[in-house]
């Protein structure tokens, strides 16, 4: 093998078993053969993690539909939300004690069903899943005020939040929720919707449910519960670690009166 000088800073071999037709100057450890030795692999570990990426969304995607379609028949054990405050309390150093009986639609009061979708979806009902809608309504006030409006989230988006994902929010979450929702739409009728929104929505630190609920602030089952301790119960739901329903006057009042206007 003969040795090519090169103006290059260190040397190049020439190849002398290289294709006719085809280049015999090789870069051997010059700074440039490395420079796009580097550019290459980093593309490759891009390409890599993209796939990773790809290949995760798609199986979380496909574990929850599977998740979905079983909990037509099957009651959930626990929830992303349970499991994500349970690690903050012990990230926290804070005492966690967790309330939480799965019971059937027809021991949760009709008053806290009717007052739950009053306060929290109206058009329960009328969706598949995405309120387009009260969407609307939602980005025009914030285009009109300049910023980023909350609400408009249905039993349904809410429901898959807390089954699957937290309450951090994030665009990643609220797109999950864009996607789960109509599936969960598609598999699970709206009485049960209903019934496993009921029994794991958040209702204070620790406390999941109608059942745990109704016993922790009213000292009853849920199937017990009279419209305005319903009312104050639903009126909790936006932010339920801090608002407790002896303090919610103002809203419940609200809730009852939209009640009344949907004929409940």
């Amino acid at each position: 093998m003969a040795t090519i000088v090169s103006s290059l800073p260190l040397a190049a071999t020439y190849d002398e078993n290289a294709a006719p037709g085809g280049s015999a100057l090789r870069l051997y450890n010059s700074p440039l053969g490395k420079k796009q030795s580097n550019r290459k692999g980093g593309r490759r570990w891009i390409r890599a993690a993209f796939r990773l990426l790809r290949f995760t969304a798609l199986a979380l995607f496909l574990a929850a539909v599977l998740s979905l379609i079983l909990l037509r028949w099957t009651d959930p054990p626990t929830t992303a939300v349970q499991i994500q405050r349970r690690a903050q309390a012990i990230l926290h150093g804070r005492a966690y004690e967790r309330h939480y009986r799965f019971v059937a639609l027809s021991r949760i009061s009709p008053q806290l069903q009717h007052a739950v979708i009053a306060a929290e979806d109206g058009r329960f009902y009328q969706h598949h899943g995405i309120d387009w809608l009260e969407l609307r309504k939602v980005v025009d006030k914030s285009v009109e005020k300049g910023r980023l409006g909350r609400g408009a989230s249905t039993i349904t988006q809410q429901l898959v939040k807390n089954l699957f994902l937290t309450t951090s929010r994030s665009f990643v979450r609220k797109g999950a929720e864009f996607v789960l929702a109509p599936v969960a739409e598609l598999f699970l009728p709206k009485q049960r919707i209903l019934e496993l929104y009921l029994n794991v929505i958040e209702w204070g630190p620790g406390i999941y449910g109608a059942e745990a609920a109704a016993r922790h602030y009213y000292g009853v089952p849920a199937a017990r519960l009279n419209r305005e301790q319903a009312a104050r119960l639903a009126a909790v739901l936006p932010n339920p670690l801090r608002w407790k329903p002896a303090h919610m006057d103002n809203y419940a009042g609200e809730i009852l009166d939209r009640m009344a206007k949907m004929g409940w």
